[in-house]
């Protein structure tokens, strides 16, 4: 898969992901590179044989492979493969077999977002990027289901405007967390 390719998560692969530790597994080798089983054990708190029985599962299910590259016969380093998965829920919600790993995912991923906001809240990040952040929130919205698809649509393509090929040496890592979703309002729930 390359850089620009998008593979959708079918059922096996999200029962497959769908742990707590393959997730932040996952997401270490998408953030910060190739890992060894034993580094990633060490960060996560983990033994390495459970962290190598973890990758080899990520492994199993397409998410990461093993970096050839690097490493010797004692010491194997895996990668996140490229490209973007992306995740349909609607097949999966009312399917008995994956709506417990549907579960977890979301759960695990709702989780990881709060944890990354917190964790930018609580650093210093000094003068050059005071303001440059934001944490937005628009809650009373009314749009109908067409509409919150469009507003989506338009909204990821300006991300994807903002992605450069080739980045400037100087810029910084920067996540965008972007979740849109309707909401009951209190008194009108059916």
């Amino acid at each position: 898969m390359t850089d620009d390719e998008t593979r959708q998560i079918d059922a096996r692969s999200l029962r497959g992901l769908a742990h707590p530790v393959r997730m932040q597994v996952l997401r270490l080798l998408q953030a910060d590179g190739p890992a060894t089983a034993t580094g990633l054990a060490q960060r996560l708190g983990e033994s390495s044989g459970t962290l190598s029985w973890h990758l080899r599962q990520l492994a199993e299910h397409g998410f990461i492979e093993e970096d050839a590259e690097r490493g010797n016969k004692r010491e194997r380093w895996w990668r996140a493969k490229k490209g973007t998965t992306r995740l349909e829920t609607a097949q999966f919600r009312r399917d008995p077999v994956t709506r417990g790993a549907l579960s977890i995912y979301l759960n695990q991923t709702v989780e990881h977002y709060f944890q990354r906001v917190a964790t930018y809240l609580s650093e210093d990040w000094g003068p050059d990027w005071e303001g440059a952040g934001t944490l937005s929130d628009w809650s009373s919205l009314r749009l109908t289901p067409s509409q919150l698809r469009d507003l989506n649509a338009e909204l990821l393509a300006v991300v994807e405007r903002h992605t450069p090929a080739d980045p400037d040496p100087d810029a910084g890592t920067v996540v965008v967390q972007l979740q849109s979703f309707p909401r009951h309002v209190l008194g009108d729930e059916a």
